[in-house]
């Protein structure tokens, strides 16, 4: 019986396999969780509340295209992003200010990987996709900040005008 008890007590200081947590599907099922983190520009959108799609493609001219956007203040918004180039792209949401920040820090770390639910990260000829609620009004930017691109102009605006009492 004590041998049992001492093999029982090793066995539970070995690590545990992903299968008994559910595997590679529950892995992505606690990536899915969506943020609650608020930005001045917004939150995480609910893939639920999604009430429209808008297309936005990136080239290697350093625009996207639309590169103006009017939404509704609470909206949510499924952001489809596909690289038309040849080059890495990408699209984040931001103030002014945090964007330029970014950007700077982008120059001396040009490899910086990317999780953030208001980035993505787009490879040649792929798509991905940002659901974000603007749950507050005013002026917005989107940009590529990989180092050269946002210098080029590759901007976008946001205007999120405010909901009717």
């Amino acid at each position: 019986m004590k041998s049992l008890s001492a093999l029982l007590l090793a066995a539970s200081f070995l690590p545990v396999p992903a299968w008994a947590h559910g595997g590679e599907e529950h892995d992505k099922k606690m990536k899915a969780a969506i943020s609650d983190d608020q930005h001045d520009f917004g939150r995480e959108g609910d893939p639920k509340q999604v009430r429209r799609t808008i297309q936005i493609s990136m080239d290697d001219t350093m625009r996207y295209s639309p590169d103006k956007l009017t939404v509704k203040q609470g909206e949510t918004i499924r952001l489809v992003l596909t690289n038309k180039g040849k080059l890495m792209h990408e699209l984040v949401l931001g103030s002014a200010r945090k964007l330029q920040e970014h950007a700077e820090v982008m120059k001396k770390f040009p490899d910086m990987e990317h999780d953030e639910p208001y980035m993505a990260h787009v490879p040649p000829a792929k798509q991905q996709v940002i659901n974000w609620q603007f749950n507050q009004p005013g002026e917005f930017l989107f940009g590529c900040l990989i180092p050269g691109h946002f210098e080029a102009g590759m901007v976008g605006r946001i205007t999120v005008v405010p909901s009717k009492p």
